[in-house]
């Protein structure tokens, strides 16, 4: 029996992506680690956490020790590693949060794997999970490869992809068995609403104002977080050691048209005169460093591995929508207390 540790697993991706193996693989041990921070959810995973295959463990990546001792018990053969702060306005205002997290916590992950593993590689993989944002901003044309040089422009992006450095350092250097996957941005079901997509849901439902940064004219490729997971398997499973694969939804959208199409929906669903919710929009000081545009170009992924997204976004949006209307309780839980006092630290609304 395979075990598995999939790091940030109580939250938004990571949730997804611990549901799928445990679902999918029940001759594998899911080991969930999460710190359960604001963003990390257990409830996430209620319809799962009572699976035999399927262990929690509550621990920090930043904790050396702590890491290293979990490996030593539990023998994991592989690592699949998502846990990561994660939020670009949150970074600003707290870059050594993201260090410690993103890079300190990863590398404390290597150092376990490598300890452990350094007498037998075989069947062994640590899967780094990252972020487009590495790759910096595109203007008008073009899209990120799996080449594009790094570029980052906000303190998460420079946590992120220093995090890939070491990833391919150890590689590179120590025979690290490692694979990594560059995603574009994830929408749908249990993702915390400091998030556009759910904290727009949940203010247009409640009559709150819209932040939108700038011109809303930042354009982002917008991917269904099932999707994601499933890439993500492929990827664990079929993805070459020491190579990188971009995963993209081919999904386009500037934030204001984005907007405006959550606004028709959300109308039309509450039962709204179309339009009405347009005047939710409230445009704010643009976000320092804030990139232009991104895009993946995927075509790897799907040349080498067969993977391409399945869920249209007209059909992944309606999913999601729904999902967050029908959950009030889940969003209610989320939304309350500290989170607050950071919306209205961040945007002043």
């Amino acid at each position: 029996m395979k075990k598995i540790l999939i790091t940030g697993g109580a939250g938004f991706i990571g949730s997804h992506v611990v549901r799928l193996f445990v679902n999918k693989y029940p001759e594998y041990e899911i080991f969930n680690l999460d710190k359960l921070t604001y963003a990390g959810n257990l409830e996430n995973l209620s319809d799962i956490d009572k699976k035999s295959n399927y262990h929690f463990l509550k621990a920090d990546i930043v904790e050396a020790e702590v890491i290293h001792r979990l490996f030593e018990e539990h023998r994991f053969d592989g690592v699949i590693h998502l846990a990561a702060e994660s939020h670009v306005d949150r970074s600003i205002t707290n870059p050594m949060e993201f260090i410690f997290t993103n890079v300190v916590g990863t590398v404390n992950l290597l150092n376990a794997a490598r300890s452990i593993w350094k007498d037998n590689l075989n069947d062994k993989r640590f899967y780094h999970i990252s972020t487009d944002e590495v790759y910096g901003s595109l203007g008008n044309s073009g899209s990120f490869k799996e080449t594009t040089p790094y570029n980052p422009h906000s303190p998460y992006s420079a946590a992120k992809a220093s995090s890939d450095h070491f990833v391919r350092a150890y590689h590179d250097t120590f025979q690290l068995p490692t694979v990594i996957s560059n995603c574009s941005n994830n929408y749908g079901p249990n993702q915390f609403p400091e998030k556009l997509i759910p904290l727009f849901i949940n203010n247009i439902k409640n009559n709150k104002p819209l932040p939108v940064y700038g011109q809303g004219i930042n354009v982002r490729d917008w991917l269904y977080v099932e999707d994601h997971a499933h890439a993500i398997d492929t990827i664990y499973h079929n993805g070459q050691i020491g190579e990188t694969y971009n995963i993209g939804g081919n999904n386009e959208w500037k934030n204001i048209d984005l907007i405006k199409q959550l606004i028709e929906i959300l109308d039309n669903k509450l039962g709204r005169p179309a339009g009405t919710s347009l005047a939710l929009i409230t445009y704010v000081t643009d976000r320092a460093g804030h990139d232009l545009r991104y895009a993946i170009d995927a075509s790897k992924l799907k040349n080498e591995l067969h993977w391409e997204p399945t869920v249209k976004f007209t059909e992944g949006f309606e999913k999601t929508v729904d999902w967050y209307l029908n959950n009030e309780k889940w969003l209610k839980n989320v939304t309350s207390g500290s989170y607050q006092d950071y919306y209205k630290k961040m945007y002043g609304l």
